[in-house]
């Protein structure tokens, strides 16, 4: 097949290209300009293309109440999950961390652990979940960031990087095969992988591209 060249209203053109390959490709376009700084992507069906933002913005939630702060609907084809905390503290002494899962919440079989450093470091290993804290109390707010990035099939890597308002860093990680894709995330304050602890300062976002 010929090249399509687009000409436009001043000297030059672009050129299309087809793949000398059997059978026939179309793909369309979407309708209307989009935004400012999106991209074009495939949809929901390949060749069927749409505007996307590049990073997307969840809702920012007050961590202020609830014994868990949840995140649902993640598109499937998301490979990276940002979290940010900003001042978050609960009303006991158990120390953060966050779950992932598809369908509902996993709450058992992540690999890792988290360490503190500062003056009297410490560290851990954790099985419910990717630790956010350490030593933590009812009188320590926490903020930072962490994600979770696809490693390959349904098997995700962690990582949080915090720091307590008493100047302490945090530092944690932890890996977790999902059963399907990943769509929601939670974060709490326990031991045990089950919400224990109330929420009762601060705020938590996420990015997801």
């Amino acid at each position: 097949m010929s090249p399509v060249r687009l000409n436009g209203s001043t000297s030059g053109y672009s050129e299309l290209a087809a793949h000398a390959v059997a059978g026939n490709n179309s793909i369309a376009l979407p309708t209307g300009n989009g935004t400012a700084y999106q991209v074009v992507r495939n949809g929901a069906s390949a060749g069927s293309l749409e505007f996307a933002d590049k990073i997307v913005s969840g809702t920012a939630q007050a961590s202020t109440s609830g014994t868990s702060i949840d995140f649902t609907g993640i598109p499937s084809w998301v490979k990276r999950v940002t979290v940010m905390l900003n001042g978050v503290s609960t009303n006991g002494n158990n120390n953060l961390q966050c779950q992932v899962g598809s369908g509902s919440i996993t709450s058992t079989g992540y690999v890792g652990g988290c360490g503190q450093a500062g003056a009297s470091p410490s560290q851990t290993t954790a099985s419910t979940g990717l630790l956010i804290s350490m030593s933590n109390t009812a009188a320590l707010a926490h903020t930072g960031t962490l994600q979770f990035t696809l490693l390959t099939g349904t098997t995700w890597v962690g990582v949080s990087t915090t720091s307590r308002s008493d100047g302490y860093g945090q530092l944690g990680g932890t890996t977790i095969a999902l059963s399907g894709t990943l769509d929601r995330l939670r974060i709490i304050g326990s031991t045990t992988g089950s919400p224990t602890d109330t929420f009762d300062a601060g705020s938590i976002n996420i990015l997801y591209e």
